[in-house]
Order: structure tokens, then sequence, then C-alpha cells
């Protein structure tokens, strides 16, 4: 009788090649890797060195104290470490690595070579690697450290390979794990080099000078220290002020223990502490550390071990939060009342820009009420009142000409934003905007809150979302201009120099045809640094950098999709963030515009995402909820 058994033992090669799955994902996986091991090993000097953005050649160096012949050996077995030989090892880690399966994982997916040398040692240690299966091992003359040279990454993985990003994508996620791991240890020295061309060498220099060594000499003035000691945790390191704060995510580093990690609701303190000092959708910049005992974290959760859990999170919450309080109030970083400013500040005037930083102010009904005098008058002067109109008392052919000019330019076009958006329109068209009378009463067209438009059909009412409305109608028109690539730019009198990160000016080369069929016009100025010459003609008024870097924010969070659909993707990612901006108020003849975009799109029922963009309420409805 034939046996039933079929469950076997897999191989080796193919139980690292699933290991592998988790572990290296792209080249940036193993950069970080590596780089963690050098650390590890007490090097002082790390070297990168990658081709086709670690496609086909990934090289750390380091002179960190190498390893012996056997242990050359032992490393690239699964589950082989140094760090750990008991459970109750876990609770006490302090290193980078700690499971073994890094090394074993690369191996089973590239070309490995790796030359190591103890201090003691005269001869070093060759290895050859291909798929899990040692072609080689013979002793040579090498440095004191460990060199390790991984080519042809998945190259037995074919189906792994055909799913890494662009060069420019996967540089993209190499540089933020060679950043982090820079962050980390200042210590340390580190090189990174790409396709021959040097992209950073630092010194080892204390955490402030990394900071400005890795994001630029402009941070020197940003940077205020914070500190915190407790019997439970200690945190230090560095926050950005209010006024830095950028539109676009990446400059927020945790780390503990000197490990990087993401965490959620350690994040959401920080943010916490710099409540009303930042704009809304505004990110903070911050490096910093927590150092606590390891018996008190569990990071053995995740193969990449970025995410960590406390068994006190409410206290890690609060010691964070109480820290970047002290540093906001002893750097005196909250925004203090400028005297200088208008002194109507708490209610500005509508035709006033609103400052997002002060947070407006609505005066009591007492407050807007003339005083009276002493002889309890309270009417003021009105005599002469009609002086003040002299030779205007003609105008009102001319007023009525230039609403009519606007009206007909508007058609079709773009819709006519509120006084202080930035559009192609001239200040001809703002003011007959401005001076256009209310509309008749059986006009029936009613803005209610600066959120919703109201009119009145056969059969009841119409709602329309003002802000739902305005995405559809940008959606249409950036998927248009996505598609001809001939997005309307408005050029800068003056061009503005913005600086951006090495991940963000990567994203900038990957997406940059898409970025000009917006409008945006720009050139490269320097390493990380660019010169806007135009932007888009009908985007609100607001400075080129936050445009800029909201423009990015949006490609970092929809380019997992850009892939299949760009100008899709991208159109609804930018209409969603951009209509935001338009919950104004508008005139009568800049809501007519907008519902005749709306009503001219391809579909004006709904929004690209599928919200509702229109409510009908018809006669019926109307009675049902008086009924009750």
């Amino acid at each position: 009788m034939p046996s039933s058994d079929i469950i076997q033992l897999l191989p080796d090669s193919i139980a690292n090649q699933i290991a592998a799955g988790e572990v290296v994902q792209r080249p940036a996986s193993v950069v970080k890797e590596l780089m963690e091991n050098a650390i590890d090993a007490k090097a002082t000097q790390v070297q990168v060195i990658l081709r086709e953005a670690g496609r086909t050649l990934i090289q750390v160096i380091d002179n960190g104290s190498g390893m012996s012949e056997t242990d050359a050996r032992m490393c690239f077995e699964r589950h082989a470490t140094s760090k750990i030989r008991q459970s109750e090892d876990l609770f006490r880690i302090r290193t980078m690595g700690f499971r073994g399966e890094a090394l074993a994982s690369i191996a089973a997916v590239a070309q490995v070579e790796m030359r190591t040398r103890e201090e003691s040692d005269e001869l070093g240690t060759l290895i050859r690697i291909d798929g899990s299966e040692i072609k080689t091992q013979e002793a040579v003359a090498c440095p004191k450290g460990t060199n390790f040279s991984i080519r042809n990454l998945f190259f037995n993985v074919p189906a792994r390979r055909n799913f890494l990003k662009s060069n420019s994508v996967e540089m993209r996620h190499v540089l933020d794990e060679f950043q982090r791991v820079a962050l980390a240890h200042p210590e340390v020295g580190f090189t990174l080099h790409h396709n021959d061309t040097e992209v950073f060498n630092l010194q080892s220099v204390k955490l402030v000078k990394r900071i400005i060594d890795i994001y630029g000499k402009s941070y020197r003035e940003q940077l205020a220290y914070c500190q915190e000691d407790t019997s439970y945790i200690n945190v230090r390191g560095y926050i950005g002020k209010p006024e830095f704060a950028r539109k676009t995510r990446g400059e927020q580093f945790f780390f503990v223990n000197d490990r990087y990690i993401k965490h959620n609701y350690m994040h959401h303190a920080v943010i916490s502490a710099f409540d009303g000092t930042i704009p809304e959708g505004s990110h903070p910049f911050y490096v910093l550390f927590i150092d606590i005992d390891p018996s008190h974290i569990d990071i053995n959760i995740h193969p990449t071990k970025t995410e960590i859990k406390f068994d006190d999170e409410r206290s890690v919450y609060a010691i964070i939060m109480a820290a970047v309080k002290k540093a906001v109030g002893v750097y005196n970083l909250s925004q203090s009342i400028d005297f200088e400013e208008n002194i109507n500040f708490l209610n500005p005037s509508p035709s006033e820009p609103n400052n997002n930083l002060i947070p407006r102010t609505v005066m009591p009904d007492w407050a807007a009420q003339p005083r009276k005098s002493e002889s309890g008058a309270s009417k003021s002067n009105l005599t002469n009142w009609s002086k003040l109109f002299e030779g205007l008392q003609n105008t009102e052919d001319r007023h009525r000409e230039l609403a009519a000019f606007e009206m007909s330019a508007s058609t079709a076009s773009r819709p006519v934003y509120q006084e202080q958006a930035k559009t192609v329109a001239s200040k001809v068209n703002r003011m007959a905007s401005e001076v256009i009378a209310a509309p008749e009463a059986d006009a029936l067209l009613f803005q209610l809150h600066n959120r919703y438009i109201l009119s009145q059909v056969k059969d009841g009412i119409m709602l329309i979302d003002q802000k739902s409305a305005y995405e559809r109608i940008l959606y249409e028109r950036y998927r248009k201009m996505l598609i001809n690539r001939n997005g309307a730019c408005q050029q800068l009198l003056f061009p503005k120099t913005i600086r951006l990160t090495h991940s963000d000016m990567q994203l900038v080369h990957e997406t940059k045809k898409e970025i000009r069929s917006l409008g945006f016009e720009f050139d490269e100025f320097g390493s990380n640094e660019l010169i806007i010459r135009g932007i888009p003609a009908d985007l609100p008024e607001e400075s080129e950098q936050d445009l800029f870097e909201e423009l990015i924010e949006q490609l970092k969070q929809s380019y997992s999709d850009l892939k299949l659909n760009k100008p899709e993707s991208l159109s609804r990612s930018l209409a969603k963030r951009f209509s935001v901006r338009y919950a104004v108020k508008l005139s009568y003849v800049e809501i007519h515009t907008l519902l005749n975009q709306l009503f001219s799109s391809s579909d004006p029922n709904r929004t690209p995402g599928g919200e509702p963009i229109i409510v009908l309420l018809t006669m019926d409805k109307l009675a049902n909820i008086f009924r009750g």
C-alpha cells in the first residue's frame, strides 16, 4: 500500500527564498540590513556604492571588527546570529540585527561576494554565493572589516525583479534608508556613491551637524534642542520651528535605542505639542531619540524591525508631548503678537488675505455694536457722506459692461474664484465681480455657509456641495492637462528657489513630465534645489514653495497607483487636495460660473471618487419633513 505522507522539509534554498520575501523587498532593504550590520560591528566608516539604484550592484564596505573564517561561513546560514543566545535576550536587545535572517535571505536571491578580516588575522576570507549555493571560500588579502558586494538582485526570482520600480523610485527608497541610519549614528562617517557620482559624504559629527549635512544649511536656523529625562524614558533630539513647517511629509524621525521606528501614536504626540502653532496640513520637522530599557519594549514584531510596542504607551505619549511643548516654550517658538501689524487682526476684513497661523476669532454681538456716547446717542454723523462718491456717479454703465465681459469670459474655461485667489483673470475682472448687484429675489440662488449652493428647480430644491463640485471640475481639468500636456502656466515676476530633500528630488525626476503638464515651470539648480519660474494659472494664491510641496506630497501618496494610470490617479489626488481651498464665499457671477462648469462636466452628479455632489429635495420630501 503506497504511503500517504505528503509533508516534507523544504530545502534551505527554497526556505531562504520564502524568508527573503519579507526581509528583502527591494534594493533599499539590502542597503538597510548591511549598514546596520556594519554599525553592530562597531564600524566608524561605512561606504555604500550603488549601480542602477542597486539593481546590478550594492556594495557596502566597513572598517568594523570583521569575521573569522568560521563566522564568515556561518553568517549565511538561517537563524545564525551573534546577538542572542537564549529567549530572555530578546528583551535585552540593543543591537540593530538579531534575527539571523538577513544575510541568508540576501544570499538566496542574489550573487553575493564577501571579503572580511579580523584585526588580529593576517589574511581574510573570501566567500562567493549564488542563490544560497556556496561557490568559493578561500583566504584572501583584504583590509580590516567587511566588504559585501551584492550583484544582480533577484536574478533567480524574475517575478520579484519585474515588480521593482524605475531606478529613480528605487533610489528614493535607498536614500530614505541611508538617511535614517546616518541620522541614528552621527558618530559614524558615511559615504554614498551612485553610478560613480558622490551623493553623500558625511563625516563623524554631532547630531545637529549631521542634520545640516543631510538636509542643507537652511536647517541651521530652524532647529531647536529638545530634551526630557525621566525614570522611564529619556527623550532628546531636535525639532523644527513652526514657521519652517513644510507641506510634505518625510522629515519626521523617531529612534528608539538608536533604531528607526514608525509609530503613528507617538507622531500624534508631537503634532499635538505643535497644535496652534503650525497651519493645518503642515508637518513639522523633528528628529527625536527615545532611550528606554529594552525590557519595556518589544521589537520582535515584523522582519523589518520598524514596528515596536511599548508596555506603557500612554506614559511615552505624555512624556514626548511634554518634551516638545517645553522646547516650543523655552525657545520662544510660539507665535507672538506683532504690534506693527493691523490692530484689527482678530477680525480681518474680507478683502485681506487670511493668515492661517492666527486663528480667526468670532467677535461677540456686543463687541460689534457701535459704542454709545455719554449722552446716549448711537448714530454716527451721516452728513456729507455723499462726498465720498464724488466723481463716481457715472460708473453704473461701466459696471454693467465689466460684468457682461466677466460672464462671457468665464464660460467653460475655469471658475472665477474669490478676490484673494490667484487666477489669470485681471484686476478689471475682479473689480466687476465686486460691484455686481445682488441677484433679484426670483433668481433663487443662495450660498449657505460658504459650503453649499441652493437653487430652485422645477419640483423642489437642488443642494450642491461646493467643494465636491470643484473637485469634479478640477479633476477633469487636471486630467485633460496631463493627457494633452498643455497646462496653462503663469510666469513669476521673480523666480523662486526652493530646496528639496534627496528623496523628493528623485520623485521630481520620476514625474517631471506630469508636473510640467500641470503648468509648473522649473529648472534644476544644484543637487537638491529647483528654480520655480511659473505655476499653474488657476491655483489658489499661496507661496510657490507651499504649492510645489503640496504637489510632491500628493505624488507620494498616490504613487502606488501612478504606474497603472498616471493621469487618472494623479488627477484624482490633486483635485481632492486643492478643492478644499475653494470653500469660500462666491459672488453671483462665480456661482453661475461654477454651475455652468459643473453641468458641462462628464458626470455632474458624482465626484471622481463616487461621492454625491447634488442632492435633490422634492416638494414631497420637504412636505414629509414638516409632517414629521
